[in-house]
């Protein structure tokens, strides 16, 4: 009887592994199809809320493999949910298309602008790209296999500072999902327990009186010196807030002109920390250095919530299982050609030549994480099972959000990267499929970790999207 288990289970273990490899192969087969649309948004470099080009691309790439699309969901008209099977469980995948402003480099190793108003610094294209391209591989494989299930895509508009997938939450829309699977690129590969800042933004505005400033300062009220004034006192705050937290501030508008006092004024703020709690009670004191500024200058003051999302839950139980496929699949090799590239990338870093190696290898597995900047996921993360990877699409050693990211992100080094995460997250939905043992116990390590008394309350309120925040 023993022996009667054993073959099966071998037989059954081999046939996952034929599978699997199938599935591999065939993603081998389309990188020049994904490749292709990646460029495209890559080109179009739209911002968020505004990605109608980008998001319509994918749609349609989706629509056309069979899925059931849902147009402009909780809100946001660049917003969608293509589904394909039917019951449980449902295996979500995520994936993000927004661009940041003012980075609109070339796919070339030197600082050169294209002349657009925002460029890919975060490989959002690669990011939507491969998430929909292992959406597409899934339900292939699923229907191949006559295996029950729903396999999920969630198009997210706005992670740039839009807290998009926040909305999204807030709707419902995840309450009936098993795990959700992500990805970001990076200039590493790696699947360790995430960790990310909890942060809420806003823009404040300062109200006050014009006047000739030679001529009749005495009657004016300057909005721009309420601006300076709240500056002033939050950069005394940091001294008195704990040392894990980060303020970041952009004056959006200060005036037009020297001579006339500007009734007008905003500054944008970000709050972040690795504990929700504490994000709000800074976020709060910001507040009140606002109204302070107000009080102190003549003037009056509102302001706007931009953003707000929770720090990132990990879940062991999933991202030990990414870990594994992502080191069956493995990190990505430069061409001759590449390597030129990759060279001249890295002189623009301070360095004497770019560590490919790093490229090639997956990093070793760590259980924690160490949180930097923030990310929208967060909120999904304490709402369903969540695990995420990153894959090397940048020359080793290149930062987020920086030009030479946006210059590997348009090359073929990009799209190695992007197959990578395209692959990995195939495989690890396609075991949760065959085994919902894993989903079961990712579920009860999740509920733990939240906690029993765990309310999700969204860091922005209420308020509605804040779809001209880039405007």
């Amino acid at each position: 009887m023993n022996t009667k288990i054993l073959v099966v289970a071998l037989f059954c273990s081999l046939l996952t592994f034929g599978q699997k490899n199938n599935t591999l192969n065939d993603l081998n087969s389309k990188k020049d199809f994904y490749s292709t649309i990646a460029q495209k948004i890559w080109g179009y470099a739209e911002m968020g809320y505004q990605e109608e080009k980008s998001a319509a691309l994918l749609e349609q790439t989706l629509s056309n493999e069979g899925f059931r699309i849902k147009k402009g969901v909780a809100g946001m008209p660049t917003a969608f949910i293509a589904e394909y099977g039917t019951g449980k469980p449902i295996i979500a995948i995520l994936g993000e298309f927004d661009a940041l402003p003012g980075l609109s480099q070339e796919a070339i190793p030197e600082k050169k602008s294209a002349h657009k108003a925002a460029g890919h610094a975060c490989g959002h294209h690669l990011f939507g790209t491969a998430s929909v391209a292992a959406s597409i591989e899934v339900k292939n494989w699923l229907k191949t296999n006559n295996i029950k299930g729903t396999i999920r895509f969630y198009g997210c508009p706005a992670e740039e500072g839009g807290s998009g997938k926040v909305y999204l939450v807030r709707e419902g829309l995840f309450d009936d999902v098993d795990a959700v699977l992500h990805w970001h690129p990076n200039s590493v590969n790696e699947a360790n327990a995430g960790a990310s800042l909890a942060n809420k933004s806003a823009k404040f505005r300062f109200y006050g009186v014009s006047a000739h400033a030679a001529i009749s300062p005495e009657k004016g009220r300057s909005a721009l010196d309420a601006v300076e004034a709240m500056d002033m006192m939050v950069n005394m705050m940091r001294e008195h807030i704990p040392q894990e937290a980060r303020i970041h501030y952009v004056i959006t508008d200060g005036g037009k002109a020297p001579n006339v006092v500007p009734d007008f004024a905003e500054v944008y703020y970000y709050a972040r920390h690795n504990n929700r709690n504490t994000v709000i009670e800074i976020f709060d004191r910001i507040v009140n250095a606002a109204k302070g500024a107000a009080l102190g200058t003549g003037t009056t003051m509102d302001y706007e919530m931009i953003g707000g999302t929770h720090e990132l839950l990990p879940n062991l139980t999933l991202q030990e299982l990414m870990y594994k496929n992502l080191v069956k699949v493995g990190g990505i090799t430069y061409t001759d050609e590449e390597k030129i590239f990759a060279d001249k990338i890295a002189k623009t870093l301070g360095l004497k030549k770019a560590n490919l190696e790093t490229a090639k290898i997956v990093q070793p597995y760590k259980s924690k994480g160490k949180p930097f900047g923030s990310t929208d996921v967060g909120d999904i993360s304490f709402t369903v099972p969540t695990a995420g990877m990153s894959s090397a699409t940048w020359v080793p050693g290149t930062p987020a959000h920086s030009w030479q990211a946006v210059a590997a992100g348009g090359t073929n080094i990009g799209y190695k990267g992007m197959m990578v995460a395209a692959k990995t997250i195939s495989l690890t939905a396609i075991d949760l499929f065959l085994d919902n043992s894993i989903i079961e116990k990712a579920k009860k390590e999740f509920y733990i970790k939240r906690g029993e008394d765990f309310k999700y309350i969204p860091l922005l309120g209420d308020r509605p999207p804040a779809l001209d925040y880039r405007r």
